[in-house]
């Protein structure tokens, strides 16, 4: 072990796997084959001020060791500006400095709100990029060489017994410090004061050679996500493929950055997440069900011999024992079979069909045998869709809600249309949390969230009453919600509902590390996200709930584009969608940003519906 090794005189290293170095080759790969020029990582500056401001909005989704709502949080107080920044705030941001007020002091001293000190000059150039505050154990280490003429070696000693508190080596090596001091012409009095402020800063102090190589890989991250978005977001999804979770909000993600992500197809689509003409295609390693083989199959079926004329093409085209029946009908119901020229309906419904006449066509093909009728040269007829003249060719495709139930079944989310996508702007105006953002929050905390119910268990309790397990789900993660009897009787109803809800309870989780899962101190490379678990109180349609508040709604109008008729518009959509909700106008004029707050004539009722016609009205539409 680690005491045994140094005993007989060897040096322990520890390696660790982050997954986060195979997400920036393949961010670097992408790039490559979307014939752009990669950045060269060993030689990138670490002063790009695009990647500070990214940064500085907290827009870190994807970012290494800074996802955390709490991390984001401190970005924004803190807006750094230099490399130097990300690195103290990944050694701050651990329950020892968070609680002890280190974090607000070394902002305050940033933007100087707290004038920046050093307890002697000649400590400047060793407190100068953390402001004067006490950050790093390699800090430690350097003071008491500065004041204390120690050794490196003896300096190292003291910083251990810092950071273990052996109460009689410290004792030892305060007299040392303070004799070291002395020679440096620095009064006792002022070398016990020193020490104070170091014993004090060494019980939170971090190193700072491991978080600068985090917050090295963070940068690059960051600055990938700035300038290479789409193939950035792309490599994100793809590290993230076994974990639905992830893959709902980098979806969303990806939506909120205007990157369209397409459906995975089988004429485009790789096992990995790829891009194509600038946006995102669903790797079919996504898919449920459909395996590693499988997909190698498809594509080098694919590369060989070109575009799959027809669901049967691909069947004869592919070994069926590796791509199976199975794995056709999640392709199918995931919208990989899309591009063929069917519905997935009518491709689901010929399955049996298709793949019996594929077998029938591969074992005559391997028999050897030559017919009559096969010695007749003609041109094979290409039919595209199912392959060949059937009824299912021409069959309605499934209602909306049945294709998004088969979509989620094969993908483990909606990705065409969540139900609550079209809440979006919604949710920012009622201030409900996100389900991701509850991972943060601390046990017992309120929560107000719209949700999607997916599961529902009733149990009757000892007392012979009913109560529930609910499976939920936003456009960022899932959750399990309890109701206790009493709540649970006045929610039934709406809970067996498909509608989306807007839910209220509390969280009941077990008690945050303070790391905010950034696994910052141990050797993983992040903490496992936590189960998110809700006491439900109370639900209510969301509908109802966007029609209820009376928070204003938001139109933002375009000066550019000012004129009558533009005018008109906006004027006939509040008419129609007349409610009791008050509306403000966001415009900017000469470079300001001017807040209007309409009369109580033009009070209109919210929703998805007003929603799309505000959106059409905004892109020209109407």
């Amino acid at each position: 072990d680690m005491k045994m090794v140094e005993k007989v005189g060897l040096v322990k290293f520890d390696f660790l796997g982050l997954r986060t170095m195979t997400l920036v080759q393949d961010a670097l790969d992408e790039i490559t084959r979307q014939g752009k020029t990669p950045p060269d990582l060993d030689t990138l500056s670490l002063d790009d001020a695009e990647t500070y401001e990214l940064y500085s909005r907290g827009d870190t989704d994807g970012v290494f060791q800074v996802e955390s709502s709490g991390m984001r949080q401190y970005l924004r107080m803190l807006r750094p500006t230099c490399f130097d920044d990300i690195i103290a705030m990944l050694a701050l941001y651990r329950p020892g400095p968070l609680g002890s007020g280190m974090v607000d002091e070394f902002i305050k001293r940033k933007h100087g709100e707290v004038p920046v000190t050093y307890p002697v000059p000649s400590l400047e150039a060793c407190l100068q990029p953390t402001y004067g505050v006490i950050v790093y154990q390699e800090q430690v280490m350097q003071i008491a060489q500065i004041v204390g003429s120690y050794t490196l070696g003896g300096a190292d000693l003291l910083r251990r017994a810092m950071g273990k508190k052996i109460a009689e080596a410290m004792a030892e090596e305060r007299t040392k410090f303070v004799q070291g001091a002395q020679k440096n012409d620095i009064p006792k009095e002022k070398a016990n004061e020193i020490f104070d402020l170091m014993e004090k800063f060494a019980e939170y102090g971090f190193n700072k050679s491991h978080s600068a190589a985090y917050a090295l890989i963070s940068y690059y991250t960051a600055f990938l996500k700035v300038h290479f978005p789409v193939e950035f977001m792309a490599a994100l999804l793809t590290s993230e493929m076994g974990n639905q979770d992830k893959l709902l909000k980098y979806v969303a993600a990806c939506k909120d950055m205007d990157i369209e992500v397409l459906r995975p197809n089988v004429q485009v689509s790789r096992r990995e997440f790829t891009v194509h003409e600038g946006r995102i295609v669903f790797g079919l390693g996504g898919i449920k069900n459909v395996g590693d083989e499988a997909i190698r199959e498809i594509v080098d079926a694919r590369e060989e011999g070109g575009p799959y004329a027809s669901l049967l093409d691909m069947c004869i085209r592919v070994n069926l024992r590796k791509v199976t029946k199975r794995v056709i009908e999640n392709l199918i119901k995931g919208g990989a079979c899309d591009c063929l020229g069917c519905t997935r309906a009518g491709m689901l419904a010929s399955l049996d069909t298709v793949v019996a006449r594929a077998q029938k066509k591969l074992k005559e093909r391997d028999s050897n045998q030559v017919s009559l009728f096969t010695m007749i040269k003609e041109e094979p007829k290409v039919c595209p869709g199912i392959g060949f003249d059937c009824e299912e060719q021409t069959a309605p495709e499934w209602p909306d809600d049945q294709k998004l139930r088969f979509e989620k079944e094969a993908l483990g989310f909606f990705l065409t249309s969540h139900p609550l996508q079209p809440y979006r702007k919604e949710l920012f105006r009622l201030r409900l949390t996100p389900l991701e953002e509850a991972r943060d929050m601390p046990p017992g905390a309120e929560i107000r969230t719209a949700v999607l119910v997916t599961t529902l268990k009733e149990l009757m309790t000892k007392k012979g009453q009913r109560m529930a397990f609910a499976g939920v789900e936003d456009l960022t993660a899932s959750a399990e919600v309890v109701f206790f009897p009493e709540p649970f009787a006045e929610a039934r109803e709406l809970l067996k509902s498909d509608q989306p809800l807007l839910l209220e309870g509390t969280l009941d989780k077990k008690a945050d590390d303070g790391n905010g899962g950034q696994g910052q101190g141990g050797d993983d490379e992040e903490a496992a996200p936590r189960d998110i678990k809700i006491m439900g109180a109370k639900v209510m349609p969301l509908a109802m709930a966007c029609c209820s508040s009376d928070e204003p709604v938001i139109v933002e109008l375009d000066t550019r584009r000012m004129s009558a008729d533009y005018l008109a518009g906006l004027r006939a959509i509040l008419e129609k969608h007349k409610g009791t909700v008050p509306v403000n106008v966001h415009m900017v004029v000469d470079e300001s940003l001017c807040l209007l707050q309409l009369g109580p004539r033009w009070t209109v009722q919210p929703g998805p519906v007003f929603e799309n016609d505000l959106n059409k009205w905004t892109h020209g539409g109407m």
